[in-house]
């Protein structure tokens, strides 16, 4: 990994009043640690330490950070933390580090290639574990680490164990078996629920029921109109009678 160059300031603020001045005026509170050595506290300006991360997939970088009116430190990036809504950067972490000692830091992991389980098979590719931790010089630190994918059809899966590092520099320190990306079945659509077709039968079942209501309605109808009509029919009955009684 080329070792980037970060310039920066010594700082004496402390607190979040002070710190949150700081960062209104266009600058990051940093801490460098340094095995055996008191941690020393720096600023830098936000926007150039932005274009240094930039265009980097990874926040572990190897850096020559120059502290203004004291040294230039080789460190290693540790922790860059974020505001939880804007996203800015508001605090870095630094540790000072010895060229010719191995470090463990956590890589990238970057899919390559289209897997034959997506492209022909109508697989769906799922990447599972995004980094790795390994063991190595900082010298030796890999931007990220790469893994083809092309040869994977659908249920098959590559695991951390199937990284190629390079032998006699770099060591997996994570688990071997853990699965890094696989290629999964598409999902097959839900079928309709049992439960919308009752839905659907309680809804018909009213039309039902007022069905059989309508008809009982009619037939009552029926019957007091036939009653009404009888009763029509005696009166008639019996004025017809009287009529010819007198004639």
């Amino acid at each position: 990994m080329k070792s980037l160059k970060v310039i920066a300031e010594p700082r004496e603020a402390k607190g979040s009043g002070p710190m949150g001045r700081m960062r209104r005026d266009g600058f990051v509170p940093g801490v460098v640690y340094g095995e055996g050595k008191p941690a020393k506290l720096v600023q830098l300006k936000l926007h150039d330490f932005e274009q240094v991360l930039r265009g980097h997939s990874g926040e572990h970088m190897l850096m020559d950070l120059d502290i203004k009116g004291d040294q230039v430190l080789k460190v290693l990036l540790k922790e860059v933390q974020h505001h939880p809504v804007s996203g800015k950067i508001i605090h870095a972490d630094f540790h000072e580090i010895s060229l010719t000692r191995k470090l463990r830091i956590e890589v990238p992991v970057r899919l390559v290639g289209e897997p034959v389980g997506v492209s022909q098979q109508g697989g769906v590719l799922e990447h599972i574990l995004r980094e790795v931790e390994i063991e190595c010089l900082p010298t030796d630190i890999p931007e990220q680490l790469d893994v083809d994918v092309s040869a994977l059809n659908i249920g098959e899966s590559l695991t951390a164990a199937d990284i190629k590092l390079e032998a006699g520099k770099m060591a997996l320190l994570s688990d071997p078996e853990l699965a890094i990306a696989i290629v999964a079945a598409p999902r097959v659509e839900e079928e309709v629920a049992p439960e919308a077709a009752v839905v659907e039968g309680a809804a018909a079942e009213p039309e039902v029921i007022r069905e059989k209501k309508e008809e009982a309605e009619e037939g009552a109808e029926g019957s007091e109109g036939k009653k009404e009509g009888k009763a029509e029919g005696k009166k008639e009955a019996k004025a017809e009678g009287k009529k010819e009684g007198k004639g």
